[in-house]
């Protein structure tokens, strides 16, 4: 029986088929190499490395709002002194309790409103009149809770305390007592947070609580990285910054005032 084979292919053109038998098969192309977009890679990376920082964050965020104290415990012990972040009118009536129940000997109030006399303040704690006529300084240089951290160092030193009670928002503590322990690093701070203002476990039923919790948590990371990187903080420019100016308000004297 006679075989045949047959090769077919456009005049003036090279075969590019080649028949054995009575079948036909392709000759394979050559495969080009495959390479791979650095770009693609890029963004590939980029994606991961989004949804990791995202993830963080959030556990992060989940870690700050969880430690946060929602009920108030009165201090372990006593202390020398007792400073009060300005925010709002529970904290000071809790600081002036605590001054009243014995827990310190003098009390600050930082942060007050230029407009605002001893006398406005004391209306608003009758019952304790006497004591602010003895033993309550009021700060009114602090502009922001670096200005806070600045004037309390200032009256601690002037009054050499060793210990000092910090009473402020459950939400706002954790930043205070950073921007603290930068510039008071070698005294003792007894956390007071007043829990009466926000229960910061209702953040993921209610906005209102969410946004302040979690404005406060950006601003506790920005203390946190910023305090790594500095010094003393009435020299620091971020704080400068941040303040429009300055953390302090200036006086017509080189020393803090205190009415």
């Amino acid at each position: 029986m006679t075989s045949r084979t047959q090769s077919w292919s456009a005049p003036g053109a090279m075969d590019t088929t080649e028949a054995v038998g009575w079948g036909w098969s392709m000759q394979d192309a050559p495969e080009r190499p495959v390479h791979r977009s650095w770009t693609r890679r890029l963004l590939g990376l980029g994606f991961w490395a989004a949804a990791a920082a995202l993830v963080v964050g959030f556990l992060g965020f989940l870690g700050f709002v969880y430690s946060l104290d929602r009920f108030e415990q009165p201090p372990e012990t006593r202390a020398d002194g007792i400073a009060v972040m300005t925010g709002g009118a529970q904290r000071i009536g809790d600081a002036i309790d605590l001054l009243a129940k014995g827990y310190a000997k003098r009390l600050l109030i930082s942060g007050v409103n230029e407009r605002t006399s001893r006398d406005q303040i004391a209306d608003l704690n009758p019952g304790q009149r006497r004591l602010f006529e003895c033993c309550v300084d009021l700060d009114y240089r602090a502009r922001n809770t670096i200005g806070n951290a600045i004037e309390t160092r200032r009256w601690a030193e002037k009054n050499s305390f060793d210990t000092i009670i910090v009473v402020t928002s459950n939400y706002h503590m954790p930043r205070t007592l950073v921007e603290l322990d930068h510039a008071l690093p070698n005294l003792q701070k007894i956390p007071y947070p007043v829990a009466a203002t926000i229960d910061p476990h209702d953040w993921w039923h209610n906005p209102a609580v969410a946004r302040v919790v979690f404005t406060e948590y950006l601003k506790f990371l920005a203390v946190w990285v910023r305090t790594r990187f500095e010094g003393d903080p009435e020299r620091s420019s971020v704080a400068h910054i941040i303040s429009g100016g300055s953390p302090i308000k200036k006086q017509l004297v080189a020393e803090p005032v205190w009415r």
